[in-house]
């Protein structure tokens, strides 16, 4: 069977989108392929935000050893291939097409057997992450959740070395609950018997309900502030920010991130805290340098992203309104110098409203609200009553819009893209080629 790239994702993209109620059916694929999630030792992400960045602080970090790391997390920015990687490596397309396949006859089989579209694009992806890191033969994969944690397809892993729960917002509410506790539960069904637990700033409903699973699985906990520290300093001279990570037997002074914003200071932390635990797991030394070295080299798109300095632009995808608020929070500490001109979209899953009303917190700032091609996208014609309009203008086809105020802006002018990471994705890919 030949398969190019493009017709592997088009069948990919064929399967059913989004989450089941239940593992059964991916848990019959991974029978039909010896369970390749029990030969890779794994650390399990989760959060609703800031575990992009965690995994690849941790993944750095793990780096400097001298280890052999995989990385999946999800949604890609430009390239599906961007989700699966060995040493920072994407996977290649021949890769790729061989696992699909691979996959693709047994699946189809299933859909037979079961008189159904058996597995759901995701959890091919995810399925195709743990054969891969299995075939490469490396030393530890770091597996972010995509949605929730209980019912993730991530969720069948068993045994993983560690597992983090770096924050808990109000997103995806539909399917994880409309509380904060309701949610935290969703996300502590990565929590594992006897399996050392981090967890991220949280808030104390929410963390009260991830204590109690975790006292139910005999799981120790790694908490921030009271068993982790970390103070920020300063925002770094040339491009990221500094702070110092405490626990009871080590402390580390002026560590420096690529990253822009306080939450990345805290993610960078739960990364730490992470670090620290395998090191002890593994019997490796946990030394400074390390840690250092890693931190400094960690890349991570479309967080605070500095594609152009002049005029300067940055790209984040704060793609709800937990994120949006962290962001909201930076713009108005690190860049009250700047005018500043926002280009905003999202998914109509999202709270827009809430996110435009923050995103009108940044003094003086306008807002360009527009869409983009994409299933869910944010429809123009809906009217958001509750806005003041006068800051906001609406834009029919963003790439005018972000031409128009690339054109117009001065040296005292900063264009912050934000919103979906699908649209960021967009705008990045046509920046990068101009």
């Amino acid at each position: 069977m030949t398969l190019t790239m493009q017709e592997a994702i088009d069948w990919l993209e064929s399967r059913p989108f989004g989450t089941r109620q239940g593992l059964a059916h991916f848990e019959s694929l991974l029978d039909e392929i010896d369970h390749p999630e029990t030969k890779t030792e794994m650390i399990h992400i989760a959060g609703t935000n800031g575990k992009g960045s965690t995994v690849s602080f941790l993944n750095a970090m793990i780096l400097e050893t001298g280890l052999r790391v995989g990385t999946f997390t999800s949604p890609h920015i430009e390239r599906i291939n961007e989700r699966m990687t060995i040493n920072g490596k994407e996977i290649a397309d021949e890769a790729f097409i061989q696992l699909v396949k691979k996959l693709k006859p047994i699946v189809l089989d299933l859909d037979q057997k079961m008189q159904q579209k058996s597995v759901t694009e995701f959890e091919l992806l995810t399925a195709m992450a743990f054969l891969y890191f299995q075939e490469q033969k490396v030393d530890v994969a770091i597996i972010e959740v995509g949605l929730g944690g209980l019912l993730d397809s991530t969720n069948v892993i068993k045994e993983p070395l560690l597992t983090a729960i770096t924050t808990i917002g109000m997103d995806h509410t539909e399917i994880l609950g409309n509380s904060l506790e309701k949610i935290a539960a969703q996300k502590a069904g990565i929590i594992k018997k006897n399996v050392p637990l981090v967890t991220g700033r949280i808030a104390s409903s929410a963390l009260f309900v991830i204590e109690e699973m975790a006292k139910k699985e005999n799981a120790p906990m790694i908490r921030f502030e009271s068993d982790y520290q970390v103070i920020y300093r300063h925002p770094d001279p040339g491009w990221g920010e500094i702070f110092d990570f405490s626990t009871g037997k080590e402390k580390l002074k002026n560590l420096t991130i690529p990253l822009v914003g306080r939450h990345q200071v805290e993610n960078a932390g739960c990364a730490i805290a992470l670090y620290y635990q395998f090191c002890q797991l593994k019997n490796i030394p946990f030394q400074t340098r390390d840690v250092r070295a890693g931190l400094k080299k960690t890349y991570w798109p479309v967080r605070m992203e500095k594609i152009s300095e002049e005029p300067l632009v940055l790209l984040d995808g704060a793609h709800n309104v937990h994120a949006m608020k962290r962001l909201v929070q930076n713009m108005k500490k690190e860049f009250k110098q700047y005018h500043i001109h926002i280009l905003f979209s999202a998914l109509e899953t999202k709270d827009i409203e809430a996110m435009l009303l923050q995103l009108l917190e940044i003094p003086e700032a306008d807002i360009h609200l527009t869409s983009f091609d994409f299933p869910k996208a944010l429809r123009l014609e809906k009217n958001y009553e509750k806005i003041d309009e006068s800051r906001i203008s609406v834009v029919s086809l963003w790439q005018f819009g972000l031409a128009n105020i690339l054109q117009s802006a001065g040296s005292d002018d900063l264009i912050l893209i934000t919103g979906s990471l699908y649209f960021i994705g967009e705008v990045r890919k046509l920046l990068k080629e101009i």
